[in-house]
């Protein structure tokens, strides 16, 4: 930017416009690395829907029993559907469920459960 002709003394002259760039550089990379501290400390912090407390395997169970009969209620013309939610309600594992889906709440369950069960009712 800067030449002998513009600078007659042949001193070594830097812009501002490099020297600001470096600053804003510097500025990023301080950015940056202050949203790796964040991140790496928010992966510890656990957020549940509401705040609602997690499942105990008694509410599991419980809460599976009444939706099934629920969907049993609903779907009383298709005995395909009561037959196969009656071999879910068997077979099914309320330690399992809870390990496959850990610190689940009410509002939670509902959602998991509605994904397990409605290629049963199809």
């Amino acid at each position: 930017m800067f030449n002998s002709v513009n600078n007659p003394f042949g001193q070594k002259i830097e812009s501002a416009i490099s020297a600001g760039q470096e600053h804003k550089q510097h500025q990023h990379d301080q950015q940056k690395e202050e949203e790796k501290k964040y991140l790496a400390n928010e992966d510890k912090d656990e957020v549940q829907i509401s705040g609602q407390p997690s499942l105990s395997e008694e509410d599991v169970l419980e809460l599976t029993k009444n939706y099934i009969e629920k969907l049993k209620y609903e779907n009383a013309d298709n005995e395909k559907a009561i037959v196969k939610l009656d071999k879910f309600l068997e077979k099914f594992n309320a330690k399992t469920f809870l390990k496959n889906n850990p610190s689940l709440t009410y509002s939670e369950f509902y959602i998991v459960m509605y994904n397990e069960t409605s290629k049963l009712i199809n």
